[in-house]
């Protein structure tokens, strides 16, 4: 009996060793992205803050808020927003060529827009931006050594896109607001995995390529952080190729 525990345990490690070897393992990559624009001062988003908190719960979806900051006239200021995130919302607006800027506004996959409370028409646009409900095309696995995030891209199969840019989305995975004034005065809501910063981290050109970035820098005292893949069509954001959360977020 002992030596068949012995041999168990050389099995193991020698396992464990050949596992460490290979590197970081690549998930099954998720379903989609979804990017919420929601605002503290607009009466119509709560519902779609609490979709994208459940939404948000799922292995399978990478889920963010965007806070924007054009409805602060009416009266509260939104002390989450920012203005890279109203700009990026118009810049998809400009990309789409539909110029629909509003709250809530879900995109998916950086390619379709919906209304961010209407489940059913996320779900179908889930399956019309991803290709019958696939994963996306691009893996990306996420390991953190030594206060280094490494982001491993492997192009699985070919996709038409050759171009894309790597960006870090650090989060607050949930942060709850009184507010005060506005359309929303006297309730409370609560946002889930609300972006605080837009960080470039490098270009990929196609294959499999690894990237670093600091972990403070992809946290920015946030709980977590997102990893996309995203192509730029004239400085304009396009279809997502992949994405990743960190383990702080599942």
């Amino acid at each position: 009996m002992a030596r068949i525990m012995v041999s168990r345990l050389k099995w193991l490690l020698a396992a464990l060793g050949t596992a460490a070897l290979m590197g970081p393992a690549l998930a099954d990559p998720p379903r989609a992205v979804l990017e919420l624009f929601t605002s503290q001062g607009c009466s119509s988003c709560p519902p779609a803050d609490k979709q994208l908190a459940e939404y948000a719960r799922r292995p399978d979806i990478v889920a963010v808020s965007f806070p924007v900051n054009y409805w602060d006239y009416l009266g509260w200021k939104d002390t989450l927003a920012h203005t890279s995130f109203t700009k990026r919302q118009k810049a998809y607006a400009h990309g789409r060529k539909d110029r629909q800027v509003f709250t809530p506004q879900m995109i998916v996959n950086g390619r379709k827009s919906c209304i961010g409370s209407d489940k059913a028409t996320i779900e179908k646009t889930i399956q019309a931006a991803s290709h019958g409900g696939q994963g996306l095309p691009v893996d990306i696995a996420l390991t953190e050594q030594n206060g280094v995030v490494t982001i491993a891209v492997d192009e699985k199969e070919k996709t038409e896109e050759r171009s894309a840019e790597v960006w870090v989305m650090p989060v607050l995975r949930s942060h709850t607001v009184p507010i005060g004034k506005g359309e929303n005065e006297g309730k409370t809501v609560t946002y889930a995995n609300v972006v605080r910063a837009l960080v470039r981290v490098g270009e990929w050109r196609g294959g499999s390529a690894r990237y670093e970035v600091s972990l403070d820098t992809a946290r920015q005292g946030g709980d977590g952080y997102v990893v996309l893949l995203q192509v730029s069509k004239g400085n304009l954001p396009g279809p997502i190729l992949g994405a990743a959360k960190s383990a702080s977020l599942n």
